[in-house]
């Protein structure tokens, strides 16, 4: 039987989400210090692994290693590539206590333990070693996004296998928290005005260099909100709002793209294929309406 699509509650689930929020923000910041940057930042995403979210391994002097947002341990988990393993739970209190015991574990290692220590996409961000405000986490909300990220992944992959040009993976941005899989149609877009809170603009306008159609999952995280998924176009061409989209979504004009609650999907007869149905009517709207050419952009979904 298919399993039960899990549910989210704003004033319950916020303040575990906003600890794994900053949390991910702090592998990630990881990567940025110690890995080489590559188009589009996807060098320092997240992605999607049976335990959790982890970082792509860093190589510096000799040693290689990974972390992984666990969210069945409910810790940072530590892999070196010579075998050692190391785990730090994340019911530690405070944001301060995690970020001190992170560098802690690190060093022990003798692994690099330097990088960037303000969050990034929040707005008036609080440095995480000043961060030292009491926090409960709820290992019940862990296991609830856990759950609902393997719901999602394979509807995500499969519209990602559709098509044929340039595609990001189906990864994880700690910025702002979410699942995202990018489109493009291949030509220059009009850069991008920037003015992201807590984010160089001269990463935004790279991650916007060119023309795309973007879609996500948002649990929410630092702010308290109900998860959606989104679908965006970049530059967004004109009528894109009034395109027709499956019952329950709609266009959100304060965040300037398409909007469909998780809550609708997750009591939908069939969730995956309303899921579907919504990434591939918002595309479609940016395609056509941006005059992509989607003859030589698609293709059918491959048999495994």
């Amino acid at each position: 039987m298919p399993q039960p699509w899990p549910e989210f509650d704003v004033a319950r689930d916020h303040p575990t989400l906003e600890i794994l929020h900053l949390v991910s923000q702090m592998l990630g910041k990881l990567r940025v210090a110690h890995s080489t940057w590559t188009n589009h930042g996807w060098n320092v995403t997240l992605h999607p692994v049976p335990e959790g979210l982890a970082i792509e391994p860093i190589i510096t002097n000799g040693h290689s290693f990974t972390l992984t947002l666990d969210l069945c341990r409910h810790a940072i988990v530590l892999r070196v590539g010579d075998g050692e393993r190391d785990l730090l739970p994340l019911d530690l209190g405070s944001i301060a206590a995690i970020h001190r015991n992170l560098i802690v574990m690190l060093e022990a290692h003798d692994l690099p333990a330097t990088f960037n220590g303000i969050p990034n996409e929040i707005a008036d961000a609080i440095a995480f070693s000043d961060d030292v405000a009491r926090r409960e986490y709820r290992p019940e909300t862990a296991d609830a996004l856990h759950a609902a990220l393997e719901q999602i992944l394979p509807v995500f992959e499969h519209f990602r296998a559709c098509f044929l040009g340039k595609c990001s993976p189906v990864h994880f941005f700690w910025g702002s928290f979410d699942l995202a899989v990018t489109r493009f149609s291949g030509r220059r877009a009009p850069e991008h005005p920037g003015g992201i809170p807590g984010l160089p603009d001269r990463v935004t306008c790279e991650a916007y260099s060119h023309e795309v159609s973007s879609a996500g999952f948002w649990p929410g995280g630092a702010v308290a909100a109900e998860p959606i998924f989104y679908s965006y176009a970049y530059p967004s061409p004109s009528g894109f709002a009034e395109m027709p989209v499956p019952a329950g979504a709609r266009f959100d004009q304060e965040l300037g793209e398409f909007v469909l609650p998780y809550a609708a999907v997750r009591s939908a007869s069939d969730p995956a294929a309303l899921l579907t149905e919504f990434l591939e009517a918002t595309y479609a709207a940016a395609a056509d309406l941006g005059n992509w050419d989607r003859d030589a952009l698609e293709r059918l979904p491959v048999a495994p």
